[in-house]
């Protein structure tokens, strides 16, 4: 199975199937620590665990854990109170990224999904956190956001700007092209924006945003996540194994090339004469009809 992982991060253009593995295993590891904590009675440790993953919706609590802008679109819905695990959260939004992941890669290249998905967290997180602070009706109801939706729905919305009319056969349904699904997607999330999981929902329409505009944007010529993916490349490079230097002497290699090649025994002393003639005595009777010393005049020609 790790082979298996460890195989998925060198193939080529293997993007989706990456960032899967990565929001996989990040709700695999919370979730060993919220059943540890479950059984040994210990919530305080998995809460500040699950607190490093999760963005809160006041500035104030952001402003001490920035890095949440990022970390909360690779970390899925745990709740210790009531003991209950996001399975459906990740699974819908790992199903619905791989599909049209998959399209987008296939397109576009793995680079510009992986800076699609990146951008998509940060466009949701910040459209959740302005309206959750100017506001008063979201303001009057904090609360956390969790979730790779933000960053799968700008990756659907991507690969519906960019294909509208390209089509999925759904179950139950048949064909259909994705600018409906997708559409479809940034419907219900507006209408679900003043519901129980509002914060979701805004961060969801963020994300659509950022994917319609980056597509746009790249057919003009501009690629917006070009800094996500230098970022990405230079981390990369910290940690690749650095070749060896090989030290050599300027004088010791001039030194060999003024050498004169050594000359091979009898090579020289072979004629063209010589080498027609056996050569003829070749096509006559065959190789094994030479003498010794025609065949070592014929070897040492032949390295001329």
């Amino acid at each position: 199975m790790f082979d298996e992982f460890k195989n998925a991060f060198q193939r080529y253009n293997n993007g989706h199937v990456q960032l899967i593995i990565v929001n996989v295993a990040i709700f695999v590891a919370l979730g060993i620590l919220f059943v540890a904590a479950k059984i040994s009675n210990t919530q305080p440790i998995f809460q500040i665990v699950y607190d490093q993953f999760t963005l809160p919706s006041t500035l104030l609590d952001f402003f001490s854990k920035p890095w949440t802008l990022i970390t909360y679109s690779f970390a899925h819905y745990y709740n210790y109170e009531f003991g209950s695990v996001g399975i459906l959260h990740i699974l819908i939004n790992m199903l619905v990224f791989y599909w049209f992941g998959k399209l987008f890669v296939e397109y576009l290249g793995s680079d510009k999904l992986v800076a699609v998905y990146i951008l998509g967290g940060l466009s949701g997180g910040i459209l959740y956190l302005l309206l959750y602070n100017t506001i008063p009706f979201f303001m009057e109801q904090p609360s956390i956001l969790v979730g790779a939706s933000a960053s799968v729905f700008a990756v659907v919305v991507a690969a519906a700007t960019l294909l509208p009319d390209y089509t999925f056969f759904l179950l139950f349904i048949g064909p259909v092209r994705i600018k409906y699904i997708a559409a479809f997607y940034v419907v219900v999330s507006f209408l679900g924006s003043v519901g129980s999981n509002a914060g979701g929902e805004i961060a969801h329409l963020g994300g659509a945003f950022i994917g319609f505009v980056y597509i746009k944007q790249l057919q003009a010529g501009v690629n917006w996540g070009s800094w996500i993916t230098l970022t990405i490349d230079f981390v990369k490079d910290l940690f690749k194994p650095k070749p060896k230097v090989k030290v050599t002497y300027r004088k010791d290699e001039e030194k060999k090339s003024k050498q004169a090649p050594p000359k091979t025994k009898g090579a020289s002393n072979v004629s063209q004469a010589e080498l027609d003639a056996i050569l003829d005595k070749i096509s006559a009777g065959g190789y094994e009809s030479l003498t010794k010393d025609e065949k070592e005049k014929l070897f040492n020609a032949s390295k001329k």
